[in-house]
């Protein structure tokens, strides 16, 4: 893989795990900018290549199209072996690093599509604050539920940075927010801070979640 990659994506989105991943690896890439749950523009430049208008998408060199965060971070260590960004299919770790990148895409992550728009799921707008509350709280049971189950080494998986550790960085920004993920998720907090500290990754996560 050669060719840069195109990946649509925003600050102070899912996609800033790929962008992290795609910085540990050293692949080169070009990104084309839109928040797509917020501005119609970003919606409609990536819908001839992703007909459901959500980021992150990824245009491969050849020109297939790959979507679902966790999908793209899975891909992308397992083509990269070399750099150890998930445990290789023999490893016993594979097992719960499977486990836990799908419960942070559809456990947690999805939940914030209903956010942007609470009809999604049938509440009239009137319900707007209710339902988000209610989607936080539910965000926070699911990671203290998974703390709970983890136990974490230097990363989560252990002696190994992986793209779990970059997923949960990321997806832990976002509502109910870090002081929350803190609080509910304290085994997790420490190495999530130390996510936060790689130095590889620093330029990126202060031009990416700038208001951090």
């Amino acid at each position: 893989m050669t060719a840069p990659l195109t990946l649509y994506g925003a600050a102070g989105s899912g996609s800033v795990a790929v962008e992290a991943t795609l910085t540990l690896l050293g692949l080169p890439y070009q990104l084309i900018e839109g928040a797509t749950w917020a501005e119609a523009a970003a919606r409609d430049r990536v819908a001839p290549t992703n007909p459901m208008r959500q980021i992150p998408t990824l245009l491969l060199p050849g020109g297939e199209v790959m979507t679902e965060s966790a999908a793209l971070l899975i891909y992308l260590a397992d083509l990269h072996p070399e750099a150890r960004l998930a445990p290789c299919p023999t490893d016993p770790l594979r097992r719960p690093f499977l486990r836990w990148m799908l419960y942070v895409s559809s456990a947690i992550y999805s939940l914030h599509w209903i956010k942007p728009d609470v009809k999604r799921i049938g509440a009239p707008e009137s319900a707007r604050d209710a339902v988000v509350d209610a989607v936080h709280e539910r965000i926070a049971f699911c990671w203290a539920n998974m703390d709970a189950r983890l136990k974490p080494g230097r990363w989560l998986l252990g002696d190994e940075l992986s793209v779990l550790d970059l997923y949960v960085a990321v997806i832990s920004r976002f509502g109910p927010w870090r002081k929350r993920f803190y609080a509910v998720a304290p085994r997790m907090a420490e190495v999530i801070r130390r996510v936060d500290e790689e130095p590889r990754l620093a330029a990126l996560w202060r031009e990416r979640f700038p208001e951090d």
